[in-house]
């Protein structure tokens, strides 16, 4: 075998691992690195290879988080038609990602000090555009900042990931419950 497949053996591995780890830590938060190994089917000596500790991981966790966002965002088509339809495509897009946010979103250290990673800063400023063109067009209320309705935006998304891991709320009705509970808030009313 050549030394470039084998490249691309250890690159689809770590995909593995960091998917496994993704999957764990969005139902068990506190997992141990010993757990992540065992559920990627890895001993702790090849997970610690790859990842010197559980801040390494969570770095890579993140970015990967940040990279399914700016998917999701791109095939949302933000800059198509009216911005309630966009803020659902948004929503639609993102929830098979929304359980790694909801466990990024948790980990405090990821939005601390300077060491914070430019991607979240570049997601932020993709979905407050669109509030703000909704504003602009007249479909959103004005009262409400673009900022504060990113960071509902984001808060939903979290609780609705939380909601289906408890099973309180199934995984086909979490595209419409976010978006019909934050849009019913932001849509501009007729005045009486």
């Amino acid at each position: 075998m050549s030394h470039m497949g084998y490249g691309c053996l250890m690159a689809v591995d770590r995909e593995h691992v960091l998917r496994s780890a993704a999957a764990l830590l969005t139902r068990k938060s506190t997992a141990t690195m010993d757990e992540v190994a065992r559920a990627a089917g890895i001993s702790r000596a090849t997970l610690h290879r790859q990842f010197a500790g559980r801040d390494a991981l969570v770095r890579a966790l993140e970015a990967l988080g940040i990279a399914e966002c700016e998917a999701a965002l791109d095939r949302a088509r933000l800059d198509e038609g009216p911005a309630g339809g966009a803020v659902r495509r948004l929503i639609r897009e993102i929830e098979p990602a929304t359980g790694l946010l909801a466990f990024l979103y948790s980990e405090n250290q990821l939005f601390e000090g300077e060491e914070q990673n430019a991607g979240w800063a570049r997601i932020d400023g993709r979905v407050t555009a669109v509030f703000r063109r909704g504003q602009d067009t007249g479909e959103f209320r004005i009262d409400l900042s673009p900022a504060w309705l990113t960071e509902a935006l984001y808060g939903l998304l979290a609780a609705g990931a939380w909601s289906v891991l408890d099973g309180k709320v199934a995984r086909n009705d979490f595209p419409a419950m976010i978006a019909e509970l934050l849009l019913g808030g932001a849509l501009r009313r007729e005045e009486p």
